[in-house]
């Protein structure tokens, strides 16, 4: 994980649900490795966000949204 995702992982982390941290770090763990990998494609991380949305606090979910999309355009130009 490079320092930009590992940034990003503690942006989120913060903002998820207490419940669901352990998921949330299983679910960007997996999908940083794909990205270093170069194995995933821009509609996966698409699909990815609403699973995301789901662990967070709801009256985070707007903010996130925001910089996940600009995240995820960022890694497939």
């Amino acid at each position: 994980m490079d320092q930009g995702q590992q940034q990003f992982l503690e942006y989120f982390l913060e903002r998820v649900k207490e419940d669901k941290v352990e998921e949330a770090k299983a679910l960007f763990n997996e999908t940083f490795k794909k990205l270093t990998e170069g194995n995933i494609s821009q509609e996966e991380i698409m699909m990815l966000i609403p699973v995301a949305m789901e662990l967070l606090k709801p009256d985070k979910v707007e903010e996130v949204v925001a910089v996940m999309s600009e995240f995820a355009r960022d890694f497939l130009k």
